[in-house]
């Protein structure tokens, strides 16, 4: 049995996000054909996501001086001890399914924030004489990406960053196998929007049935 982490980065829901319906039509069909594994939904909007901020950073710094948890402020111990929480989910799971739309080129910021919340030396990577290992060697993830305009090609490829920067993060877990399911050019070609939505979700249910 597997765990996946179905880690989502949208306002909206799959009734008014391209981006989000393709990520229910896959989800839908893996547990259909993965009755067995564990699906853990972490809705980014919904979540407790701290940001690393001048509590988190004292909190780490009383830690590492030798201070214990329960020495540590009420603001620290409830920033930090929730960036563990984050830390050890993320590092408990098998699988990982991200789904975000392309907003201003990247994903909504609290996908940073998570990203910032799970990357902990001895958890995810460690540091050697050689440079940071990535620690997921046995993991797999999926980007599902929705995004309004042309991305895959041309200049504007190189305007993408959210599902680039997200394939960099992987590699610095040293998870071996990184996908991506787009969607894209509904906002550039409306007439066809409905038609590019239907063809996501066909090769999202066909991706789910070996993922």
């Amino acid at each position: 049995m597997a765990k996946v982490l179905y880690i989502t980065a949208h306002p909206h829901d799959d009734t008014m996000s391209y981006s989000m319906a393709v990520g229910k039509a896959f989800i839908d069909t893996y547990k259909e054909k993965n009755p067995n594994d564990e699906i853990v939904t972490v809705d980014l909007y919904k979540e407790n996501i701290p940001q690393i901020d001048v509590d988190v950073f004292s909190g780490w710094g009383k830690l590492r001086s030798g201070q214990s948890f329960e020495e540590l402020s009420s603001e620290e111990k409830a920033k930090v001890g929730r960036l563990s929480e984050l830390s050890e989910q993320f590092v408990s799971a098998d699988k990982y399914v991200f789904v975000t739309p392309l907003w201003n080129f990247s994903f909504p910021p609290v996908m940073k924030a998570y990203l910032d919340s799970v990357a902990v030396a001895g958890k995810t990577f460690k540091y050697t004489e050689q440079g940071p290992i990535g620690l997921l060697g046995d993991k797999k993830a999926l980007h599902i990406q929705a995004r309004g305009g042309i991305y895959s090609e041309g200049p504007a490829a190189q305007m993408e960053m959210g599902h680039r920067y997200l394939d960099i993060m992987m590699q610095f877990f040293g998870v071996p196998s990184f996908e991506g399911l787009f969607v894209e050019g509904h906002n550039a070609m409306p007439d066809k929007a409905e038609e590019i939505k239907a063809n996501a979700i066909a090769r999202a249910k066909d991706l789910a049935h070996t993922f």
